[in-house]
């Protein structure tokens, strides 16, 4: 039997990759996507094409609203900063707070009900260097609160391991792994602020996921399938 893992999947090029990666390694993976009041909750959608794409075991979406707190341009009435300069060190208005606490708590207790002891989430620290929980203590430390906080974890069933596969890498990096293990990148979405129509889904291509988007595409020299309303 193959192991199980849970693959935190918002259907952004990060999560996609990582589900890729984490499917390459021969786990049966059991797909976990949330909708949290994000302003840009059409992700959903790119996350359900990726999970049939991919042809996962299962594909929950849990339902939560962060707005109830806000303190994001994501979950609150706050501009979505566009061609802004990405400084290092300097939390953006775009990080949501604690998010993948939240996000990593919910899929522990996704893999202890379907007996999984491997998560794997797409987070990374050189994008975005400046996001708290991006950063691999705070991955070290949510594995060590894994093992004491479960049933699971108490009785020695098992160890679980906290997966970040993309953390040290570049987008460029990530895009060239995914590429190589056969990603559509056509059916993702990055955009915080997209511009939709009955007909289309435009990223803006000027908000700090775009624009990180788009240059790990210029630096692998791969064109971005996407459609953007301005590159």
């Amino acid at each position: 039997m193959k192991k199980k893992a849970i693959v935190l999947l918002s259907g952004g090029l990060d999560s996609t990759t990582v589900l890729a990666i984490a499917q390459n390694l021969g786990f049966e993976t059991y797909a976990l996507s949330f909708s949290y009041g994000q302003r840009h909750e059409i992700e959903l959608h790119f996350a359900k094409q990726v999970a049939d794409k991919f042809k996962v075991k299962e594909h929950k979406t849990a339902i939560i609203d962060l707005r109830t707190f806000g303190g994001s341009a994501l979950t609150a009435e706050i501009a979505v900063p566009k061609n802004q300069k990405i400084v290092k060190n300097k939390i953006p208005v775009t990080y949501v707070p604690a998010r993948n606490t939240i996000f990593l708590s919910y899929a522990l207790a996704y893999a202890e009900v379907v007996g999984a002891f491997d998560i794997f989430i797409g987070v990374n620290a050189v994008d975005y260097s400046s996001y708290p929980d991006c950063r691999p203590e705070f991955i070290e430390t949510f594995e060590k609160l894994a093992r004491l906080a479960t049933a699971a974890g108490t009785k020695n069933k098992g160890d679980f391991k906290i997966h970040a596969p993309l953390i040290e890498l570049s987008k460029e990096e990530i895009i060239k792994e995914g590429i190589k293990l056969g990603v559509d990148y056509s059916i993702t979405h990055s955009c915080y602020d997209p511009i939709m129509t009955k007909k289309t889904i435009k990223s803006c291509g000027k908000c700090d996921s775009c624009q990180l988007r788009l240059k790990g595409f210029k630096e692998a020299n791969i064109k971005d399938p996407i459609e953007y309303t301005v590159k």
